[in-house]
């Protein structure tokens, strides 16, 4: 897991600091913040075809750095064409081969983050994919607010709910959200934030974190370290699942 920079490009000494760090964690599977690279789209209420079509390249241009750093999976986020607006498409490298695991399906729509003027899906999401031999789901952002998702992917056999965030300053309730998720599907739950301030003055708070199937914490990032190896168990996981809150039914 790990806090990716604002504006980052996937070229230069950040990108290359950053890769050297990640080569020496060696991680079986990386989770990126949510659309890593460039500029973040949704700080205007207005969609642009250019600003987007200039976001679709640079992600483009991030899957190649991404496939370079040569390890046996990495989950991340991009833009994707989808109709009149965007798709914000999670996706798993494994060995450099790309799968689509899921679309974001919620979108917040307020000063800094008017997604919904931005993005919509164009494919369903919420399932469940083998990657890093370990299985897992994926929510983007602002859908770890969203427990009942969480408490599907236990009930759909997941060990590892991935959530990729461009989230704001407030880390509290992202914190919560987190613990929440792991408590209710008896997942590990590992999420990445975009981390910084803009030019225009935009604040991403940054904090990547890790809590274990029971809903406590296992990990995060700090002041110092940007980017965080953990070891999970899906044993933990699976057996997390018969115990309370998981096995009382609906």
């Amino acid at each position: 897991m790990m806090e990716g920079p604002v504006d980052l490009e996937p070229r230069g000494a950040t990108w290359e600091g950053m890769a050297d760090r990640i080569g020496e964690l060696a991680p079986d599977l990386l989770v990126t913040n949510e659309m890593p690279f460039g500029p973040w789209l949704a700080a205007s209420p207005v969609y642009d075809a250019d600003r987007a079509a200039a976001s679709v390249r640079i992600h483009e241009e991030g899957l190649a750095a991404l496939a370079a750093l040569e390890l046996p999976a990495i989950v991340s986020s991009r833009p994707v064409p989808a109709g009149e607006r965007l798709a914000n498409e999670a996706f798993a490298l494994r060995d450099g081969r790309y799968t689509p695991l899921h679309h974001k399906q919620y979108f917040p729509q307020e000063p800094g983050f008017y997604e919904a003027s931005w993005f919509q899906p164009a494919m369903p999401g919420f399932e469940v994919f083998e990657v890093g031999g370990i299985r897992l789901g994926v929510q983007l952002c602002t859908e770890l607010m969203f427990n009942e998702r969480s408490r599907r992917y236990g009930r759909d056999g997941a060990e590892l709910i991935v959530a990729p965030r461009a989230s704001g300053a407030s880390i509290g309730r992202w914190m919560t959200a987190g613990a929440m998720a792991a408590l209710v599907s008896g997942c590990y739950v590992v999420s990445s934030n975009r981390a910084g301030r803009t030019a225009d003055g935009q604040v991403f708070g940054g904090r990547a974190f890790a809590f274990q199937p029971d809903g406590e914490p296992l990990a995060g990032s700090t002041d110092t370290e940007s980017i965080v190896a953990i070891e999970v168990d899906p044993a933990r996981s699976r057996a997390q699942q018969s115990q309370y809150p998981c096995y009382v039914r609906e």
